[in-house]
């Protein structure tokens, strides 16, 4: 596809609305403990689309792009889009290019990222933080951009979202299934300064309490290969969510150990457990023998934190967006788990 056609395409693919209800108040980012919350997004701002990740063709986000403008947002499309190395989005000087004009973009309000895969670690270390720092953003996506959320929190205490990304917005929107299209919603709540708040059904292994930290979180595997780095989690004190997918079950345990080990289970306000999909399966009579809920109630024995399990979080149809590095409430009760956002 032609590019200038296609982005020409892309940018009248919609009208353009979002309701009144939903603008945010302020332009200035707050402040939390020391982190930082980007202004929420205002009809009219320019929303970034890049790939610092794995590769993905122009026509894979135009579903996003379509959504975004139909909420009343702007769309600029990066030249990270539709080129490829290998699985990356391009050469890894490329994709840091990218993302950097994006940072450092002051028209650009928010970054989306296009999708996942395997990449984003190594770019972090060509970053240059100093304008996000003086002018900070929303960063948006999940998966492999967990090493971005984590070091965008590490280096200079920027809140981030959580979230699904282009290749996960449906391709008929009237069509679409009610909780696709819930979560997708979700990222236009997010990043419009909507108070989220999130529930998950009991479960028999929840452990009750009452918890307020800072949230942060996502990929286990990402979250594990970020220790020791400059990008390693702080989780004193903070609610913890954790997801993966495609894993066999005794590498969870691995990098669990790994976190206990470091110490990352002990001094937490929550935990949070989302999806863990499409496990692996071991070769017959190798069986593990263990499975997640187990592996986490071993490394967290002797704790008493609110803990819940199958929140809405991972790689799966029902991942809602979540601000990391944004106060939140975690309450485990018997017949209802809640996470809420604190303003």
């Amino acid at each position: 596809m032609d590019r200038a056609a296609f982005l020409t395409t892309a940018l009248t693919l919609a009208g353009g609305r979002l309701m009144a209800g939903l603008m945010a108040p302020g332009r200035v980012g707050t402040m939390a403990e020391g982190f930082v919350i980007p202004p929420y997004l205002r009809k009219g701002d320019r929303v970034g689309i890049t790939s610092p990740a794995g590769f993905i063709r122009e026509e894979e986000i135009l579903p996003a792009v379509d959504r975004l403008l139909d909420w009343g947002f702007e769309v600029r499309v990066g030249d990270s889009i539709g080129r490829r190395d290998g699985t990356f989005g391009g050469t890894d000087e490329e994709r840091a290019a990218d993302l950097q004009s994006m940072l450092d973009d002051r028209d650009i309000k928010a970054v989306l990222c296009a999708r996942g895969g395997y990449g984003v670690g190594r770019v972090l270390d060509r970053l240059d933080y100093r304008k996000m720092r003086a002018f900070p953003k929303w960063v948006i996506g999940f998966s492999d951009i967990t090493a971005l959320h984590l070091d965008l929190l590490a280096k200079i205490g920027v809140a981030s979202l959580h979230s699904k990304m282009c290749n996960s917005f449906p391709d008929d929107w009237s069509s679409a299934d009610p909780v696709v299209r819930s979560t997708i919603l979700s990222i236009r709540d997010a990043l419009t300064g909507i108070r989220m708040t999130y529930e998950a059904s009991p479960h028999p292994m929840n452990r009750g309490g009452r918890a307020s930290g800072l949230l942060i979180g996502g990929n286990l595997s990402v979250i594990q290969h970020c220790m020791g780095t400059p990008s390693e989690p702080d989780t004193n004190g903070r609610i913890l969510f954790l997801e993966d997918v495609g894993e066999y079950r005794y590498n969870l345990d691995r990098m669990l150990t790994n976190l206990q080990r470091a110490g990352k289970f002990r001094y937490l306000s929550g935990l949070i457990i989302g999806g863990f999909a499409r496990l692996k399966q071991e070769a017959p009579g190798d069986e593990f023998g263990r499975e997640v809920v187990d592996m986490i109630l071993e490394k967290t024995a002797g704790t008493s934190y609110p803990s819940g399990f199958d929140f809405p979080v991972g790689h799966q149809r029902n991942n809602f967006a979540l601000k990391c590095g944004v106060r939140h409430t975690l309450t485990v009760e018997s017949q209802q788990v809640r996470l809420q956002e604190i303003k």
